[in-house]
């Protein structure tokens, strides 16, 4: 599975790459998205992956599950989010003139 993750994370990053040096605005938008998909999924990888682990700590717990790179993805999504629509913005108005 990290092997997968691993290779995923790189395509992503690539292609974020490949199409942020695009000809044009919306090809630089693309690959921004693609680069933001790969940063979330590293932060995501920095936690650990744990198969079926519960969310919240139960007693007799010897490792749980850590919610802080679940919460970092969650608030760059968010953000990613706004970004991405104030980015589109601009070249739609940038394209009209």
């Amino acid at each position: 599975m990290p092997v997968l993750l691993a290779i995923t994370i790189g395509l992503l990053a690539t292609a974020g790459l490949y199409r942020l040096l695009g000809p044009s605005r919306i090809d630089a938008l693309v690959g921004l998205i693609l680069l933001g998909q790969a940063a979330n999924l590293v932060l995501f990888a920095s936690g650990g992956l744990r198969h079926n682990a519960p969310a919240l700590i139960e007693k007799g717990m010897a490792v749980p599950t850590d919610p802080l790179p679940q919460a970092l993805v969650l608030t760059a999504i968010v953000i990613g989010f706004g970004i991405i629509a104030f980015l589109l913005t601009l070249v739609l108005r940038s394209s009209d003139k």
